[in-house]
């Protein structure tokens, strides 16, 4: 779900509840950000492991992204992973297999790259599932890397994720809409000093 606007909440709700599987969750409570736990990337790839062995090859790339996935970065405890597949309209390919395994289906977002996201049987996690090639991973690792090189921009990420994380929020995905300005200020940047270098 991209380019709403979390603060015009009828709006909002409603464009949610058409991407939402099961319908919008309201947040139980105060988003938590954590300090950087050195656990995290073990927590990932024991899920990494998980997608493989349910799905093998039809799994064509999986990654940690997310801040959990920068040493020294304050987190939400939630690990995000971003895999490709062949094709995620075509669910039939993979999909049945996740969910026999306990994934469950969130979103679906035919129109913003075929994005689904599953969360995870038994801890807390997010799986974006895309196809092959897309952009969008390309611009998650991009982030992602430039963080884990970049002090300053890990420092301006964290300060600006603690302060929106103590606002009051409906939904955790207007939390995560609203770190929007922040991460294309530092995608800019990065984008500008040629990141990554050849």
């Amino acid at each position: 779900m991209r380019a709403r606007k979390p603060n015009d909440v009828s709006a909002y709700e409603r464009d949610l509840a058409m991407i939402t599987i099961g319908g919008p969750q309201p947040l139980q409570g105060p988003i938590e950000i954590s300090r950087y736990n050195p656990d995290w990337p073990a927590w990932y790839g024991a899920e990494e492991a998980r997608i493989r062995s349910i799905l093998g090859d039809r799994a064509l790339r999986i990654e940690h992204v997310g801040s959990t996935a920068v040493t020294g970065l304050p987190a939400k405890p939630l690990i995000d992973i971003v895999m490709e597949v062949r094709d995620t309209a075509a669910e039939p390919e993979y999909l049945p297999d996740l969910e026999a395994a306990g994934y469950i289906l969130r979103l679906r977002e035919p129109e913003w790259y075929e994005h689904r996201l599953l969360k995870g049987p038994d801890r807390d996690i997010n799986v974006h599932v895309f196809p092959a090639g897309c952009v969008e991973v390309e611009r998650m690792l991009l982030f992602r890397d430039w963080l884990r090189a970049n002090a300053d921009d890990r420092e301006l990420y964290a300060r600006v994720k603690r302060e929106l994380a103590a606002r009051d929020w409906r939904y955790m995905q207007q939390y995560a809409d609203s770190k929007a300005a922040v991460v294309g200020e530092i995608m800019a940047r990065a984008t500008s000093a040629g990141f990554p270098p050849a």
